[in-house]
């Protein structure tokens, strides 16, 4: 049913995508999927790495730790961009086709009042792609 799953990561924020990298995982195993991470980041030095090259050092550690007993490779695709946080959408929309991906799992925050005026990324990736979008919530508070 699908055969690549993109999965967008932060890696500064992995705590709180947690249940959705543990998704995907699971649906690239049932599905004999291979797995795709997308990460976004900026020629500036950040909390996460000094330079894109480092972020992609980064980030294909983090894909074979969390994806060591797929039955595919992982694969990683680093973008650059000046301000991650206001390209993130288009670039996610652009992603899929290069890596020709077929669903796409996602972390996503609680629905909030602010989502009226500024939508999540995952509204504008499902509007813009043919491919399957996977939204992950996390756990709500107790």
């Amino acid at each position: 049913m699908f055969q690549k799953i993109m999965v967008p990561v932060d890696l500064a924020h992995l705590g709180a995508l947690e249940r959705s990298l543990t998704a995907a995982v699971d649906l690239a195993r049932h599905y004999d999927a291979a797995l795709c991470y997308v990460g976004v980041t900026t020629s500036q030095p950040s909390s996460v790495a000094r330079t894109p090259e480092e972020y992609a050092q980064k980030l294909k550690a983090f894909a074979h730790e969390h994806a060591a007993d797929s039955r595919h490779e992982p694969t990683v695709r680093v973008y650059n961009s000046h301000d991650p946080v206001a390209d993130l959408d288009d670039i996610l929309v652009r992603a899929i086709d290069e890596v020709d991906a077929d669903l796409i799992v996602m972390g996503t925050h609680l629905p909030r009042h602010l989502d009226a005026i500024i939508p999540a990324n995952g509204s504008k990736v499902a509007g813009h792609t043919k491919a399957s979008v996977f939204l992950v919530r996390p756990e709500a508070p107790e």
